[in-house]
């Protein structure tokens, strides 16, 4: 998979694409990753991306001259999408990634400022949001779909069965987990999980899931008793 990102600040993502499981994928060309920073696509001398908005108003907005320079200098794959990370997107979850892992390429545009230029609309095929809430830059929640895509290629968790058992894979919470010590500090792990009975261990984390997905996200649960 070819994942390109638009951003105005590409060293935010240096650190993390070189970390962990998401950094050893990409070592191993599992996915590619590229940056295209926007400002290297503008005209005047003061290499400007922003400008004010039309109709007065707080904030600066992206200019859609630079966004479409940057996206049309890719090398664009028939299967793409190109996504604009913004809070008015639909939200990101574990079915929308496991959509987007399909596709060929993902182009994620990163905004800034109070916004971007609506006729970037014509450019996009999509916008995604992490969640009801504003944060300071495109970069986090484009850094977030990145994760959860790969993650869900083939080659990059050790154990891919263990990828069907996560939470949101079967609408219901993942269930408890513990490891050694059997004990620490008055607190036991549950000895069903320590009986060597599969049947009765598997049960156990079912009725766990269920009780913590109806507890905790009642919206989930709704839609498991739904399925």
């Amino acid at each position: 998979m070819q994942i390109d990102i638009i951003s105005l600040f590409p060293d935010f993502f240096t650190s993390p694409l070189q970390s962990g499981l998401l950094g050893k994928a990409l070592a191993k060309a599992i996915a590619s990753v590229s940056l295209t920073n926007p400002r290297d696509f503008t005209t005047d001398k003061h290499h400007r991306v922003d400008d004010e908005s039309y109709g007065g108003g707080v904030g600066m907005v992206l200019k859609p001259e630079p966004i479409f320079a940057a996206v049309e200098s890719l090398k664009l794959l028939p299967k793409r999408e190109i996504i604009l990370l913004t809070p008015q997107g639909e939200p990101l979850n574990q079915s929308l990634l496991q959509e987007l892992v399909t596709y060929d390429q993902l182009i994620l545009i990163c905004g800034h400022y109070e916004g971007i230029d609506e006729r970037v609309s014509h450019l996009i095929t999509r916008e995604i949001s992490l969640g009801d809430f504003v944060l300071t830059c495109g970069e986090i929640p484009a850094l977030a779909l990145i994760n959860g895509v790969v993650r869900l290629l083939p080659g990059t968790v050790g154990k891919e069965e263990s990828l069907k058992l996560e939470s949101f894979e079967t609408e219901l919470l993942d269930y408890p987990h513990y490891t050694r010590p059997a004990v620490f500090r008055g607190w036991e792990v549950p000895v069903v999980l320590r009986s060597g009975n599969h049947q009765a261990i598997a049960q156990w984390r079912e009725e766990q899931q269920k009780e913590r997905t109806q507890k905790r996200r009642p919206d989930l649960w709704e839609k498991w008793l739904k399925r």
